[in-house]
């Protein structure tokens, strides 16, 4: 359905195109000459053919750019862009058929002008460029929205914050680990007293284990 609104809205574009085209030319130019024949200006008489050229060139943009369907911007371009190829077969024939002699609001509408000025055959082209884009022939972002899930699970790494904090409890029974030493005893080894080894004899005065006697 789309590309039917697509179709209709490009056989409508070319020839309202053509006739805003040709009335603002067409008035520009004589507005110019005007100026120059009487050696002084009045820009306010260019309201008028710059607001059919404005409304000429909003069309044409809405219908280059928006991305329902291609269709439209390829057959306003060959619309436009045809007769100005038929000059290069049959230039008499071809400028015979467009009318010269008609008016819009009083106002003349000549429009051989852009026809052989060359301005439908640039207008044709530019719109025909405006098929082989590549953002007219991508989905649509809603279209893409729909395909994707909803909710897509999310992994999460370790990261800095993951890490215990520096004041949590530790455990009273695992030690630390440590690169350094190990530390050396805080008890006083036995004293050395005569010629006896400290490790040869049980320290003097330590308690005997029952049923032992003294030897002497």
């Amino acid at each position: 359905m789309r590309h039917l609104w697509s179709f209709l809205a490009g056989l409508v574009v070319a020839p309202v195109t053509w006739v805003l085209v040709t009335l603002g030319q067409d008035g520009s130019g004589r507005t110019v000459n005007r100026w120059v024949e009487i050696g002084t200006y009045s820009t306010p008489n260019l309201i008028e053919p710059a607001v059919y050229l404005g409304v000429a060139g909003v069309l044409l943009g809405l219908l280059g750019t928006l991305r329902f369907s291609p269709l439209g911007p390829l057959v306003a371009g060959l619309l436009l862009a045809a007769p100005y190829v038929g000059l290069f077969v049959a230039p008499f024939s071809v400028r015979d058929r467009v009318p010269d002699d008609l008016k819009v609001l009083g106002d003349p509408l000549p429009l051989r002008q852009p026809l052989e000025n060359g301005t439908l055959f640039l207008i044709g082209l530019l719109l025909l460029m405006a098929v082989f884009s590549a953002q007219r022939w991508r989905r649509p972002v809603a279209a893409e929205a729909e395909l994707t899930p909803a909710v897509t699970p999310v992994e999460h790494g370790p990261t800095l914050t993951d890490w215990p904090p520096s004041g949590a409890p530790k455990d009273p029974d695992t030690a630390p680990l440590t690169l350094a030493y190990p530390e050396t005893p805080t008890d006083p080894l036995p004293r050395r007293t005569g010629g006896e080894s400290p490790w040869s004899a049980p320290p003097r005065g330590a308690a005997r284990p029952e049923g032992t006697s003294e030897s002497r």
